[in-house]
């Protein structure tokens, strides 16, 4: 077996990649590190692609982390809590919890769009149900919050989730991903979670509301650009079908007419042939009577002699 640590450094910075990057870049670091250690090698080699969802959720950690940070701790606390909680907290909660993780959700749609990658509503929805299964399942946040998903996570709410399953590095939800702006970890050990409505929570929730109505407003702005562009492409090639068609039209006609001279000409054809048949055969009848004319006139000379 490789060593774990020098397997999640590896791994660490491969799920840091695009996915159009990842499997040259793997291939190559793999051949890289095969001369000293082979084994190390293979591991790295047998790294999994991540989906398209595990991607913008493994960005989301290296990039956002404070945003995801606040989805992993508001879930911790749920989880602590909802055994004391009265059913009315718990679906203001549960509301709350909604709200942040398709925030969190939206933001990720932008993040993809600026790192090149459109984000479809299925991706979107797989990501909101990662964030959702890291709110709810301990293991699911610690491998979320490790940047070494392969495939996107779901939690049922009752069952554990199989994180090992969906992880690059299986046990490797014990590792942080590294973050270009290093945000503290939410520490259990740290002042404790206060599961009440945030202050701050309605002005967090209005921004977010923004940020989807600008992504969803750019959107339809680029929507509504490319059936521009569609309209303007299609009234051209009306027009040049309409230029097409005419000159079918104008072919068909020479056309017709060609082919009623053919007809033309076929039926003077088959006159004259039969002209040429009925002569041939009246010149054949008068060359057997001229011969014939011809040798009794010769019998008539050899008498008179």
């Amino acid at each position: 077996m490789p060593d774990d640590t020098g397997l999640l450094t590896e791994a660490d910075a491969l799920y840091a990649l695009p996915p159009s990057d990842f499997t040259a870049a793997r291939d190559g670091r793999a051949k890289e590190l095969k001369p000293d250690d082979p084994t190390l090698a293979s591991a790295v080699k047998a790294l999994r692609r991540p989906s398209v969802a595990a991607w913008l959720v493994n960005q989301l950690v290296r990039r956002e982390a404070a945003q995801v940070g606040d989805v992993l701790a508001v879930g911790e606390a749920l989880r602590e809590a909802q055994a004391q909680l009265s059913a009315d907290d718990l679906r203001a909660l549960t509301r709350q919890r909604r709200q942040l993780t398709a925030a969190v959700t939206t933001r990720a749609r932008a993040l993809g769009r600026e790192l090149g990658q459109k984000v479809s509503e299925s991706v979107a929805d797989q990501v909101e149900e990662t964030l959702t299964a890291a709110m709810l399942d301990a293991g699911a946040a610690s491998a979320v919050r490790s940047g070494l998903l392969v495939t996107a996570l779901r939690s049922t709410g009752v069952d554990a989730v199989d994180v090992d399953a969906a992880l690059a590095v299986p046990g490797g939800h014990g590792h942080v991903a590294t973050v270009a702006d290093r945000a503290p970890a939410p520490d259990a050990d740290g002042p404790a979670l206060r599961v009440v409505p945030d202050p701050d929570a309605g002005a967090r929730l209005r921004e977010a509301a923004e940020e989807r109505l600008r992504a969803a407003q750019g959107e339809v702005d680029e929507v509504d650009e490319a059936l521009a562009e569609l309209a303007e492409e299609i009234d051209d090639l009306e027009a040049r079908g309409m230029q097409a068609q005419s000159r079918v039209d104008e072919l068909r006609r020479r056309l017709a007419e060609a082919e009623e001279q053919q007809g033309r000409i076929e039926d003077l054809l088959a006159d004259a042939e039969e002209g040429r048949a009925e002569h041939t055969e009246r010149l054949a009848d008068a060359t057997a009577e001229r011969d014939a004319a011809r040798a009794a006139l010769d019998a008539l000379d050899a008498t008179s002699i």
